[in-house]
């Protein structure tokens, strides 16, 4: 119990001055949650920001001397020896995870209960009913607009599509900042030291790790297979995969590849942008991207379609619906918010709306008539 509680305090010591403004943003929190997103986004800074002034103790699902070990029966002692609550990280590491949190929500009523995880398929997965016990909440990446703030200590408002007002006025100070945060600036850990040695391992622990728990039957060539696909994701300027070819070159049925793509989108490797009005349930969508625009320069892949994934993740995690216009004449993606939808172009300094209601440029500054710099697109969340 010492060795948690000393790890625990090396943690909050080591919390950078400035936190992320997702985290400081987030009021109180629930009293039992589940708290997901991609590996490195700052869910166990969160967490500890949220624990501080409560006798809170935090501890690793995957630390060496606790796996093995019942976690009801550890969160038990924990709470007997007088804590009020505990922050579970690496949750799917627990034997039998989801049984024993709804056992120690209902056995001990009014502790609080914070576990986290890098995959919202950790809830999907559960065998315990947790929907009506634990909060889901799921932590986006890093906008623009965070990244300012850790850089200069500013807190500048959100941006809603269209509004006249500018929460910032642009100069060179902040394009230089933007260009940096395109290349490295959607993980907190982007101020470390191999950026993007860090950025590859968890790349790596993603796919050896975490899709296997998702996905028990994998196998050693589904992993080549995922890894091809990233390859071919960062070679390609066309953003699309061939269901027939891929099949054929790894002998890999239809269903397995459709459920592999699934999971590299569940756990924020890709994100598949499906056909305007498509509901199908096996689908390799319209387009695929990488779901952090920032792999496009880690792995020195196509800058075009880095500018597209980009815009695609700004909508998506600002809280739009994000769909690939059926007509590409009327523009590149249809967006939808609280049931009301635009389309958007998107591309260079000197791009065409076409008929798209706004268009989203890159290399400018200030917005004019209807096209948006991409840097503003990076301050709507």
């Amino acid at each position: 119990m010492q060795t948690l509680a000393t790890a625990m305090q090396r943690r909050q010591a080591a919390m950078p001055q400035r936190l992320r403004l997702y985290t400081t943003e987030y009021k109180e929190l629930p009293q039992a949650l589940i708290l997901t997103g991609a590996r490195g986004c700052g869910k166990s800074t969160f967490l500890l920001h949220h624990s501080q002034g409560k006798r809170i103790l935090y501890f690793s699902a995957d630390n060496p001397k606790i796996i093995g070990e019942s976690l009801y029966e550890i969160v038990s002692y924990i709470f007997m020896t007088g804590y009020e609550g505990v922050i579970i990280d690496e949750i799917h590491y627990a034997l039998n995870w989801s049984i024993h949190l709804k056992a120690l929500y209902d056995d001990f009523p009014g502790k609080i209960l914070w576990a986290s995880d890098s995959s919202s398929l950790v809830l999907r997965t559960g065998e315990g009913d947790l929907s009506r016990r634990y909060v889901p909440i799921k932590m986006p990446l890093m906008s623009f607009r965070e990244y300012l703030y850790i850089e200069t200590g500013k807190e500048y408002p959100k941006y809603t599509l269209g509004a006249c007002e500018l929460p910032v006025q642009p100069d060179a100070g902040l394009l230089n900042h933007f260009h940096n945060y395109r290349q490295y600036g959607t993980r907190p850990f982007y101020r470390d030291r191999d950026f993007e040695a860090r950025y590859m391992a968890v790349i790596d622990k993603t796919l050896n790790n975490d899709i296997p728990f998702f996905l028990p039957s994998i196998t050693d060539n589904n992993l080549r297979l995922m890894r091809a696909i990233i390859g071919t994701l960062a070679q390609s300027s066309i953003p699309r995969v061939q269901v027939t070819s891929l099949c054929a070159d790894w002998n890999i049925g239809a269903e397995k590849l459709y459920q592999l793509l699934f999971v590299m989108e569940s756990v924020g490797l890709i994100r598949i942008v499906r056909l305007q009005g498509d509901t199908k349930a096996r689908s390799v969508g319209a387009k695929m991207l990488f779901a952090d625009p920032c792999a496009y320069y880690v792995l020195n892949a196509d800058r075009d379609t880095e500018r597209e994934a980009y815009i695609v993740n700004c909508f998506n995690l600002s809280g739009y619906t994000v769909e690939a216009m059926r007509d590409e004449k009327k523009g590149d993606y249809l967006v939808s918010i609280n049931n009301n939808a635009t389309t958007i172009e998107i591309g260079g300094k000197n791009k065409k709306s076409k008929a798209a209601a706004f268009v989203l440029r890159d290399n400018t500054d200030y917005p004019v008539g209807n096209a948006i710099p991409l840097w503003l697109a990076g301050m709507m969340w």
